[in-house]
């Protein structure tokens, strides 16, 4: 393997190198902020979301992950420390600000973290009280948003007030949809959601970006999920399935994504599609630049 490379050694020591890509990916005109949603759980947010970040990092673009799942397992990804020490449950709470929590992704020199810890399960149950409650996690954001290119927001398996804050401080919606039938089931209720934060808290949440995770092409479902998929959601569909993989599985038992615990992976290679489609769609249109001289030249020949 090559120096750039990361894969467990032989006495199970990690090792952690980046490889940057030789083509960088495209830079947004303004900070893109994603929440990464899905109330059913195991379909792949947060293995999407760590691996997309990871990604773009590599492409040159500054990332922020904000991990606002209670499990952690986004911080536990990333190999960022998490249980005991503060995190985003301190920043809603008011008892601490964004930039102070904010962690360096070792190995990534532009993406950074913002871990979970044991405290956020306890976040539902004291946002309640809380003024402005479904905006705490907004406020949070604002203050640091200018630092990055992309932020993404790993929500928990749940509609609570942790997702509804995440929608709130958001500007786009990517939903990861695992090709299974059950995955659908819960589409439909988390669109409604969506429709009711948009109306009444975020107008300017879109649902930009849907992500097919752990297809197996072999199998008739995945193909016939894929589809459906494809037929509802034909703009929102980045149509590159990530396919089910064991190295993606086995990254966060190393603490690692996938884009350094096995790069040349099949799913390595799709999540590094996705994520420079992103890109693709989000970068800034080149400005029109006016030249003065075509229109002395036409002036000159007799067009007033």
């Amino acid at each position: 393997m090559s120096e750039g490379d990361s894969r467990e050694t032989e006495n199970n020591q990690k090792v952690v190198g980046v490889r940057r890509l030789k083509e960088a990916m495209a830079k947004p005109a303004s900070t893109r902020i994603f929440t990464v949603a899905n109330q059913k759980g195991g379909v792949g947010k947060t293995t999407t979301t760590v691996n997309i970040a990871a990604a773009m990092a590599m492409g040159g673009l500054r990332v922020l992950v904000i991990d606002l799942d209670p499990q952690g397992n986004a911080s536990t990804a990333l190999g960022v420390e998490h249980r005991d020490s503060a995190g985003i449950y301190e920043v809603l709470m008011g008892d601490t600000q964004m930039i102070e929590v904010i962690k360096k992704v070792a190995g990534f020199p532009v993406l950074d973290c913002v871990p979970s810890n044991t405290s956020l399960a306890n976040a539902e149950i004291n946002l309640v009280s809380m003024v402005a409650r479904e905006l705490q996690l907004k406020e949070a954001i604002e203050s640091i948003s200018v630092n990055y290119d992309y932020i993404f927001i790993d929500c928990p398996p749940s509609l609570g007030l942790l997702t509804i804050n995440a929608f709130a401080a958001s500007k786009e919606l990517l939903i990861p949809i695992q090709t299974e039938y059950y995955a659908l089931e819960g589409l439909s209720q988390l669109l409604e959601t969506y429709g009711v934060v948009k109306k009444r808290l975020n107008p300017s949440l879109n649902l930009s970006t849907i992500v097919l995770t752990m297809f197996d092409s072999r199998t008739r479902l995945s193909n016939d999920v894929a589809a459906n998929v494809r037929s509802h959601f034909p703009a929102e569909l980045i149509d590159i399935p990530i396919p089910r993989a064991v190295r993606v599985s086995e990254a966060p038992s190393y603490s690692q994504t996938v884009m350094t615990y096995d790069p040349l992976s099949p799913g390595a290679i799709a999540y590094m599609q996705v994520a420079r489609e992103i890109a693709e769609r989000g970068k800034a249109k080149e400005e029109v630049v006016f030249d003065s001289n075509v229109v002395s030249i036409n002036y000159k020949g007799g067009i007033a």
